[in-house]
């Protein structure tokens, strides 16, 4: 019994820091997205300023391109 509960533990052990790796990569992925969503909206922002985008939503836009909604 004593060697299943050490075997448990060390599983345990490992599953946590394999948690904490995964828990960091999405840390970065999301601090990613975020900086990339920023960027978007500096981006367009700044063309609409310039009258070169329009307040076209996702379907209106797939519309035009002529793809389905």
């Amino acid at each position: 019994l004593r060697t299943t509960v050490l075997g448990q533990m060390s599983e345990i052990k490992e599953l946590q820091a394999a948690d904490r790796r995964r828990q960091i990569v999405i840390l970065e992925l999301l601090r990613i997205d975020h900086t990339r969503s920023t960027e978007i909206l500096e981006l367009r922002t700044a063309l609409q300023g310039q009258g070169l985008a329009g307040d076209h939503t996702q379907s209106e836009l797939l519309e035009e391109a002529g793809g389905s909604t």
